[in-house]
């Protein structure tokens, strides 16, 4: 797995965070490529990581940072990725899991196969990165170890008719974020989990004329994502919630 690098002729800026080196595994469009240009702002050196690395070549070269092809399923290609990142870039202090798997239709028509496949990308999936993650940070001194960020949606804490796959690939994932933020704080590992409650903007999906602000800023979400980043060890967030005036919880 060899990344695809991208150089942009501007002069990298100079971090003024604690943290150095950041890995987006579900890297794509939206929040993820909203995440990668604040966080290569901040001086970060970016590692995005998608099943088809490919898709992520035009981002990489826009922020200056590297491409990797790994299935976030398969716990081999975790660890080589962590592995080929660290080489290039150095060991990620941020990890971020932004993948997950959606699988729509009525409970009696689901295909089982596919449910399989949901909850594995979606939960087994953030399992295998954070652990490898964790693992890393762990061999660390204290003062010196980072973050896990996992990115959930209203179905983390809802199920929705016709969506039950993606509500559970999605409530495990919180499950898991709940349970490595209570076990990694006190070692030094910020966990945080984000509920996304509500449509994101983008180029195919404009906002409604008549409905101003209806609809999440993918820049707005990332900027979320990098307050709860400077939080001191004394008053962490282990879960946040976004969400337009439009959504009734």
């Amino acid at each position: 797995m060899l990344p695809n690098s991208g150089n942009t002729m501007e002069a990298k800026p100079v971090s003024h965070s604690k943290y150095a080196t950041a890995l987006i595994v579900g890297a794509g469009a939206g929040i993820s490529a909203s995440l990668a240009r604040l966080l290569s702002r901040e001086g970060l050196k970016v590692a995005l990581a998608a099943r088809n690395a490919e898709k992520l070549r035009p981002l990489a070269a826009e922020i200056g940072g590297s491409a990797f092809t790994a299935d976030a399923g398969d716990a081999a290609q975790v660890k080589q990725l962590f592995e080929d990142v660290t080489a290039a870039l150095g060991e990620p202090d941020v990890t971020i899991y932004n993948a997950s798997g959606r699988v729509r239709g009525r409970l009696v028509d689901l295909d089982p196969q596919q449910v399989q496949q949901t909850l594995h990308i979606s939960a087994f999936g953030g399992f295998l990165v954070g652990q490898e993650a964790a693992r890393r940070l762990l061999a660390r001194p204290v003062a010196d170890r980072g973050a896990i960020l996992f990115t959930g949606a209203s179905a983390s804490v809802k199920g929705y008719a016709g969506s039950a796959p993606f509500a559970m690939g999605k409530f495990a994932l919180r499950g898991l974020a709940q349970s490595m933020a209570r076990e990694l704080a006190p070692q030094g590992i910020h966990v945080a989990h984000f509920v996304i409650d509500g449509g994101v903007r983008a180029a195919s999906r404009p906002e409604p004329v008549d409905k101003p602000d209806s609809l999440l800023d993918p820049d707005a979400i990332a900027q979320t994502y990098w307050q709860i980043l400077q939080q001191p060890r004394n008053a962490w967030t282990w879960e946040v919630e976004l969400r337009p005036w439009v959504e009734t919880f």
